[in-house]
């Protein structure tokens, strides 16, 4: 008993009383009183807990919940509608006229030859129609480069395609189109 006497003796806190008596705390209450505290709170933290939200799930309200999605989402309507009008003023259209027609020409690599796509679609009723001499070529400086030579011939069929195959394998394709009358000139790249 004396050895556990001077074991606590020897401690460096053994003076001190580390617990707390149950007298001291006769006078708190532990208890949480949400009233009180809400009486107690600013006029705009009961505003809040008067109203009582109802959580429904909507799609804009997501998107538009904070300024940065609000931000984000305005732009992406932005663009879209700036494509679109752009679309319809046809700043994104591939395709050429030649005299009432309109033509879309792309190409296809198969082995060592092009297979040429040209669409024709009719504008109006006052469009071309007849031969149409088509001269196709490698767009490079050389001189000595072979030209290819097909003709269609142009009804007044709302759409027509015609297929022919060029013996080339460039990134890039001279053509003419010559009608009567007149000559369009144009550069594509098959894929």
């Amino acid at each position: 008993m004396s050895d556990e006497k001077t074991v606590s003796e020897n401690r460096p806190n053994a003076k001190y009383n580390l617990s707390y008596p149950d007298t001291a705390s006769e006078g708190l209450t532990f208890h949480y009183n949400r009233e009180r505290r809400l009486a107690n709170a600013p006029e705009s933290v009961q505003d809040i807990y008067k109203e009582e939200k109802k959580s429904r799930f909507g799609l804009f309200g997501v998107l538009v919940a904070d300024r940065p999605r609000r931000m984000l989402f305005f732009m992406i309507v932005l663009l879209c509608f700036l494509i679109l009008i752009l679309s319809r003023l046809e700043f994104f259209d591939t395709s050429h006229i030649l005299e009432g027609n309109r033509i879309e020409i792309t190409g296809t690599f198969y082995e060592d030859s092009t297979i040429v796509l040209v669409k024709k679609t009719v504008k109006n009723q006052n469009s071309y129609t007849g031969a149409v001499d088509i001269a196709v070529s490698v767009n490079t400086e050389a001189d000595q480069i072979p030209v290819y030579y097909h003709r269609i011939f142009f009804t007044l069929e709302n759409e027509e395609i015609y297929r022919f195959a060029v013996p080339y394998n460039s990134e890039e394709l001279l053509m003419i189109l010559q009608t009567e009358k007149n000559t369009l000139k144009l550069s594509f790249k098959p894929q």
